[in-house]
């Protein structure tokens, strides 16, 4: 009896490491809604509970804070390529939005410097 527990932990704790976020939002064009900006201020309004979200939009609003606080260790390796594009698209072309995001959903600046090697990067 001990070892079917001790099996059964093992498998639960296997597939939750092995957890993923959901790849059904991975064929969006990133770069078609980062060049525009009207879209792209719908979603950080999304983020920043201003205005409705989309579908995506509520997923990533969903996902962020765990993406962030894990260091994306749940990503696949095309999410990780978009939110380094997101990274950086923000911190250079939307500065302001991208502190208003920072302050909302990492106020002790935390992730922050995890990810501070990306905006100089080229």
């Amino acid at each position: 009896m001990k070892t079917t527990v001790l099996l059964l932990c093992a498998f639960v704790g296997l597939v939750l490491a092995d957890e993923k976020y959901t790849n059904k939002f991975d064929s969006i064009d990133v770069d078609k809604i980062l060049s525009n900006d009207r879209v792209l201020t719908n979603y950080i309004k999304c983020l920043m509970e201003e205005g409705p979200c989309t579908p995506e939009g509520r997923e990533l609003k969903k996902t962020l804070p765990d993406a962030l606080s894990t260091g994306c260790t749940k990503c696949n390796p095309k999410q990780k390529e978009t939110a380094e594009k997101v990274f950086k698209h923000l911190t250079t072309k939307r500065p302001a939005d991208w502190e208003r995001l920072t302050k909302k959903y990492d106020p002790k600046g935390e992730y922050k410097k995890r990810y501070e090697h990306l905006s100089k990067t080229g």
